[in-house]
Formats: structure tokens, sequence, C-alpha cells
């Protein structure tokens, strides 16, 4: 694996508060989140999927693609669990949940249709021509097995998990990574469990056989989950999580 499966660390992690600014509508049987952009800065043809970590359309990510948007991107989050998504209590003492039973129910051909349906919206309804695709943690993934010729353009991920070696081995795009620092440092754990130092080497190996531009950026005094689901009351993670959204937007700025 260039990254591991889903772990608990995959839902750890603080709930944002904000207010949602885009809408959310039903099509084809599916969720999706839409955030649009004024028309005094609308990058025209181009826009931004967002597939979610386990917690799927929540505020958390709603924020994330209010802030792309008003970048200029039109933004749109399709809900890759059909509403099952997760929250920080699902592994709450005496809660019964399974998290590997929780998984079974959402396969790749489960998992798949819906960004596909989602891209063919966007190619054929909304007439967009360039597609970045944004990936944190369990949508990490799916970026990389959509980052295709006629799929998703260009990509970003933050701390990907369960990427396989033949998903990031196969990328047709350019690829930016945000990832923790895994390290003890002066007694502050600085870790991500699924993106691990030596996992994180052999993707820097796999991507530079690969060919294609890419951008693998470490972030010190955060753990897994920094990018979405941090502590924004700690001035460090605060930081980490507005600068990994900035790598996003540079990237999209230079390849998309």
């Amino acid at each position: 694996m260039a990254s591991n499966p889903p772990a608990e660390c995959c839902v750890r992690g603080f709930i944002h508060e904000g207010t949602a600014k885009g809408e959310t509508k039903k099509i084809g049987g599916t969720n999706i989140y839409f955030s649009y952009p004024k028309e005094s800065n609308k990058k025209a043809g181009k826009a931004v999927l967002i597939l979610s970590d386990v917690m799927g359309i929540r505020i958390n990510s709603q924020l994330i693609a209010d802030y792309l948007a008003a970048c200029g991107y039109l933004t749109v989050m399709p809900d890759l669990f059909h509403g099952d998504g997760l929250t920080p209590d699902s592994f709450k003492p005496g809660s019964g949940f399974n998290l590997q039973e929780w998984l079974a129910k959402h396969p790749t051909d489960v998992v798949d249709p819906v960004i596909e349906s989602t891209v063919k919206l966007l190619r054929e309804e909304y007439k967009i021509d360039k597609i970045g695709g944004v990936g944190y943690c369990f949508g990490g993934k799916y970026v990389c097995r959509f980052l295709k010729d006629g799929k998703i353009n260009v990509g970003y991920t933050a701390h990907p998990s369960f990427i396989s070696r033949e998903e990031l081995s196969t990328i047709q795009g350019p690829l930016s990574i945000s990832a923790a620092v895994n390290q003890l440092l002066f007694g502050r754990v600085e870790v991500d469990e699924i993106l691990t130092t030596a996992l994180r080497h052999e993707s820097e190996e796999i991507l530079a056989k690969v060919g294609l531009p890419y951008q693998l950026t470490l972030y010190g005094g955060v753990s897994h989950g920094f990018a979405v689901r941090g502590d924004l009351s700690n001035p460090d993670i605060m930081f980490a999580k507005e600068q990994a959204l900035a790598q996003a937007l540079a990237w999209f700025g230079q390849y998309l």
C-alpha cells in the first residue's frame, strides 16, 4: 500500500463552527453539495470536486467548499456514503461501532459510480472543461483513482488513506499531497498512522517514476486529519490547516 487503510484516527477530530453558504441537491439519488462562485471571480470552465473524509457532507467540508467557491471555483461534493457518514462520536465507548464493517458497506464498486456520475454531471450539465479533485483521508484514494484523462485533471489530497500502489502509479495528472510529520518532537506527538514515513517515502518513489508534476508538503505539530478535522483553537493546527488549503489553491492555480 502507498498508504494504510482507514483506522480510528480517520474519525477522531473536531466539528468546526460556521454556516454553510451552498446548497444540497438530490441528483440521481445522490445528495450533492454545491457552492457557487460570484460571477465577478468565476473561473469559467473550471470546477473543484471534493471527495470527503468518512464524515461525508458535514460542516467541516462544506466550509472548505465555500472557501474554494469564494476563490472562483464552482465546488461540488457528492455524498459518497448515501447518508451513512461518520462523526467523531462514532467511536464512543459502548457504541458498538465497527469500522471494518462500515468500510465493507462502502467499497470501490459502490463509491466509484457516485463519483462517475458527478464528473459526468459537471462535464455535460455544467460544461466544465477542467476538474480539480480534492480528497481528504478516505477521499484521497478516489482522487488517485479518478486522476485520469476525461475524469479529474489535477489532484490534491491531504493525509490520504488506503491508496494502493497501482492507483498511485497509474495517475495521469499532477498530484499534490499534504502530510503530517511522523515523529516525537519536544514531547509533542506528530503522527499519521495511515501515511507513515516509510509509506510516504515509497509514495515519493512511485511518483518520481510516474514522471508527472507532483508535490509533497509536510506539516509539523499536527496529526492525521489536521486539514479537515483539526482543533482550530490550536494556532499551530489552524495554521497548518490554512496552509494546506492554500497549497491546494496554488496547485490548481498552476495546473488547472
